[in-house]
């Protein structure tokens, strides 16, 4: 016998049909509940933290061009430099950091305005988008690379200080050959920087723009990207041993700038951030020859910049230090050192980096 599309038994007793139905209606509530608690369960995870944050951010690490020989300009840099693609272990979208006070004013990543006070060190990751062949920032993408700049920071806080990351992206890049421009070096795409703006406003760090201008003056440079400086976490690095003259070309000779053009570059930055109402910038002079900054002893320190001498060079630790100690000039700048991932054998540790004297406050990996 067929009764609504369900065939009885004739050997069960009478009334099992309602006896199944009934069972059959509990298991549905049992699965529909099942069903909404790990729904809930989702929400709650979606809640979390995203991954990578830290309560103590920690500072990526430049490394830097080599103590004696001249390092190799990139061969082949485009002129946009290709997107790395979106990393998949970072779904969640964290905060942005806020970049205004309570009452308005444009504020660093700490809520402050000063870049060195109450004893920050910076650590930074060095490169350029979407290749780690000029350096480390550029072999992940911005949100991937934050927790590996945060693990290198952690060992340089110590004895009292906080560390804040830095992102040091290079923007306008160097070429062994003529560009378009003609000037032996070429702009990444806008949409690159911007993608490590909004990544430095989510995770709290700074965001450098260095500059690899090659026959181009610096100031020339460094006035098209004026619409990122205006932005309170973005700074600005030159880079003389890509600066060339009229007629050298990048990787063949070691570059350099004279004081004069670093001090036009420095009053414009300084003006512009006093104009736009921005808290202290970071401003980084690159350099591991005395030939590569002409007149040093005459660069103009500036009220709104926070001006950093960025001893790079190469190698084993008595080189870097020789390097270090011959160039630094330390009553006109803050201190910086550059270690390299792969050229420097052996690597120096933190614990070496933060005995070295005059006293080392910003650390880059390359």
């Amino acid at each position: 016998m067929v009764s609504n599309g369900v065939v009885a038994n004739p050997d069960e007793p009478p009334g099992t049909d309602w006896v199944r139905l009934y069972l059959i209606g509990l298991l549905l509530v049992a699965f529909l509940l099942a069903v909404g608690a790990v729904g809930q369960a989702r929400e709650s995870d979606g809640a979390r933290a995203p991954r990578g944050a830290s309560p103590t951010p920690a500072a990526p690490v430049v490394p830097a061009p080599p103590t004696s020989a001249p390092t190799t300009a990139p061969t082949t840099a485009p002129t946009a430099a290709p997107t790395a693609g979106p990393d998949p272990s970072t779904s969640a979208e964290p905060s942005p950091q806020p970049s205004r006070s309570a009452d308005g004013a444009a504020v660093l990543p700490d809520g402050g305005t000063r870049v060195f006070a109450q004893n920050k060190f910076l650590v930074a990751y060095y490169g350029s988008a979407g290749s780690g062949a000029l350096g480390v920032l550029g072999e992940k993408s911005p949100d991937a690379i934050y927790p590996q700049l945060v693990r290198a920071s952690r060992p340089f806080a110590r004895n009292g200080r906080s560390v804040q990351p830095v992102f040091e992206l290079i923007v306008t890049v160097a070429h062994a050959g003529p560009t378009r421009s003609g000037m032996y070096s070429s702009d990444i795409a806008r949409a690159e920087v911007q993608r490590y703006i909004d990544a430095a406003h989510r995770h709290g760090v700074l965001l450098l723009l260095d500059l690899q201008p090659g026959r181009a003056n610096f100031l020339a440079v460094a006035k098209r990207w004026e619409w990122a400086l205006k932005d309170p976490y973005v700074g600005l690095a030159l880079d003389p041993e890509w600066r060339m003259g009229r007629t050298q070309v990048p990787g063949r000779v070691i570059g350099s700038v004279s004081a004069d053009e670093v001090n036009q570059v420095t009053r414009w930055l300084d003006t512009l951030t006093e104009r736009e109402g921005l808290p202290q910038k970071v401003f980084v002079l690159h350099q591991f020859r005395t030939s590569m900054i002409r007149g040093i002893e005459r660069v103009v320190g500036r009220p709104n910049l926070a001006m950093v001498q960025h001893v790079d060079g190469f190698g084993p630790p008595t080189a870097k230090l020789a390097t270090y100690r011959t160039v630094a000039k330390p009553r006109q700048f803050v201190m910086g050192f550059k270690l390299f991932y792969d050229e420097d054998v052996p690597r120096m540790t933190p614990a070496q980096v933060l005995r070295i004297r005059p006293q080392v406050r910003f650390v880059s990996f390359q």
